[in-house]
């Protein structure tokens, strides 16, 4: 049918301009839009959907003829997508997360132990985590599939917005209304400095007691640089100029070759993770700088129930693992010193 200018289509939100036909689509072909939209090529688009490349390319094309507009871009090597086409696979992302929500709220009210989460952590915490938690996750709910992602905090959140992710493990504090935010434990840092460095000889310092020195940091997009960050500005310390680690066990090795000292959280010096005899540790007198870490999903998730269990047993196993935030400290301690991620 013609439809009138100014009107939206009900079905799609498609411009009043275009010949819609929406009805005749189908959840497929919105999946490989959202496919292709992902991956940007169609052959990891098409092994994504498990059909073919002729298969997924031959779908779009429908869908192009049906909406009467060009989705997308094709060009030799790359695929972009029209702003029209990337207006419409945003549209079709949220179609395909809902229709799965539905799905998993039947599921769920037939077993709700079982059937699968995608769940995201991002680089400084899931290797020093995982090992300690997917265990107990494993006895406990054993007919749960759990499907890890490890990606940076604003990678996670996207994929989170956009139904791609069910649940991630993030650090504190973030800024949604539109999602749910369940605590699981604090972790505070510790100092790894050299063993030929000067303070090696102490087991507990102040934290205004590294004013004077350079800290190794990440690189920018890493959470813990913002956190490391924070640490410096409370403590007077500065970051050390002309390196920037791309991960925790970069930082370590730089350590433990006398390059310099830097913050390690606790997860990530707890066995099974070797710690070089080259690197000594030091933890922080009073109340210590430390990340909030908590498990977030989305306020209209179907599987909050289940989830809210989920994080519940993380956190009762992850906080034996921690050494106290207060080490040291007097029964009238001072206000929070914290460093939280953005």
């Amino acid at each position: 049918m013609r439809v009138r200018p100014g009107f939206r289509c009900a079905a799609c939100g498609c411009s009043a301009r275009l010949r819609c036909q929406s009805l005749r689509m189908n959840l497929r072909d919105l999946t490989y839009l959202v496919a292709l939209a992902n991956h940007r090529h169609f052959g990891r688009a098409a092994a994504a959907s498990f059909v073919s490349q002729p298969t997924l390319s031959t779908q779009i094309k429908k869908l192009e003829d049906e909406l009467g507009v060009t989705l997308i871009e094709r060009a030799p090597r790359r695929v972009m997508l029209t702003a029209v086409g990337n207006e419409i696979a945003d549209r079709a992302r949220r179609i395909v997360a809902e229709v799965e929500q539905l799905k998993e709220t039947a599921r769920r009210t037939l077993d709700p132990e079982a059937g699968s989460v995608r769940l995201g952590l991002f680089p400084t915490l899931a290797p020093y985590l995982l090992p300690h938690v997917v265990p107990p996750i494993r006895k406990r709910f054993p007919d749960l599939e759990l499907l890890l992602v490890e990606e940076k905090t604003d990678v996670l959140l996207k994929l989170l917005r956009e139904g791609r992710l069910d649940a991630a493990i993030l650090a504190l504090p973030l800024h949604d209304n539109q999602l749910h935010v369940e605590p699981l434990f604090e972790e505070p840092f510790l100092l790894a400095v050299p063993h030929s460095h000067p303070l090696a000889r102490r087991k507990q310092l102040k934290l205004d007691e590294i004013a004077s020195e350079s800290l190794l940091l990440l690189e920018d997009g890493h959470c813990m640089r913002d956190q490391a960050l924070d640490v410096c500005h409370l403590s007077g310390a500065v970051e050390k100029s002309g390196f920037r680690a791309t991960s925790l066990e970069t930082l370590r090795q730089m350590v433990a070759a006398n390059v310099g000292m830097t913050l390690l959280p606790a997860l990530s010096v707890q066995s099974p993770v070797p710690i070089q005899d080259a690197i000594h540790l030091i933890q922080f007198a009073g109340r210590a700088p430390s990340r909030r870490i908590a498990m977030v999903w989305r306020r209209s998730s179907a599987m909050g129930g289940f989830l809210t269990q989920l994080a519940a047993l993380i956190g009762e196993v992850s906080r034996p693992l921690l050494p106290p935030s207060n080490v040291g400290q007097s029964s009238n301690p001072p206000r929070k010193r914290r460093a939280t991620a953005g």
